[in-house]
């Protein structure tokens, strides 16, 4: 795929400031609140994760993040739950190596539903593409406290590898924050996703707004005009 289509649909699929929603131990109001705020900021896809949320309160959560996200033209995206993703009316899922696989979940999800996989090798990213993902979370880039079963950091050398080696966009994850995005960006990523720099944020609005403007001056120098000209107006 020539490169400047793999731009195209990258920037068709919003993929620059990707927030994993996970609550934590955020309490309710203050999780959904942190969200907005990051939307406000400019944040181009939201996953919605969790492991330990019965199925009732992720459909509850669900409810509002994707009302939220529409109403900032955003993605919405469900982690590993395709059920989830379907009842929600979401534009898509991301699932992980360990979870649904990538072939199961695109018969349920069919395009133009947004499949999304995890992957840490170029092994796995090959194969999640051969399996029908649209864009890859490649990780974790550095080390990251926020997900301890994500085993070893790849670097930005695992990152590019794997972004050279596939036609599908990918989404840098682990460790990711204001100071080391544009260097993400110039590995080849399409974008950066980002949990506890935005959600645990004292201004999650003010670290998204910032995020999204390293990613945006990265992707200027290595000669792509912003992905969404209108999108930040609020």
């Amino acid at each position: 795929m020539p490169l400047s289509r793999k731009r195209s649909e990258a920037n068709s699929m919003r993929l620059d400031l990707y927030l994993v929603a996970y609550s934590g131990q955020l309490p309710r109001v203050q999780f959904l609140g942190a969200v907005e705020a990051a939307l406000a900021g400019g944040t181009t896809t939201v996953q919605l994760r969790s492991k330990q949320d019965a199925s009732a309160d992720l459909l509850d959560y669900g409810a509002d993040i994707g009302r939220m996200s529409r109403g900032r033209q955003a993605l919405f995206l469900v982690n590993d739950r395709v059920d989830l993703a379907l009842a929600l009316g979401a534009d898509g899922a991301h699932v992980g190596q360990g979870d649904l696989p990538a072939p199961a979940a695109r018969r349920l999800m069919p395009r133009p539903a947004i499949l999304g996989v995890s992957a840490g090798t170029v092994e796995e990213a090959l194969a999640a593409e051969r399996d029908g993902a649209d864009y890859l979370g490649v990780g974790p880039v550095f080390p990251t406290a926020t997900k301890p079963d994500a085993g070893d950091a790849i670097g930005l050398a695992g990152l590019s590898a794997i972004a050279e080696a596939v036609r599908i966009p990918v989404v840098g994850i682990g460790g990711i924050n204001a100071e080391n995005a544009s260097s993400v960006i110039t590995a080849g990523a399409a974008g950066v996703a980002v949990v506890s720099a935005i959600l645990q944020s004292r201004n999650p609005e003010a670290a998204a707004r910032e995020i999204l403007s390293r990613v945006e001056a990265a992707k200027v120098e290595r000669g792509e005009g912003p992905a969404h000209p209108g999108k930040r107006e609020t």
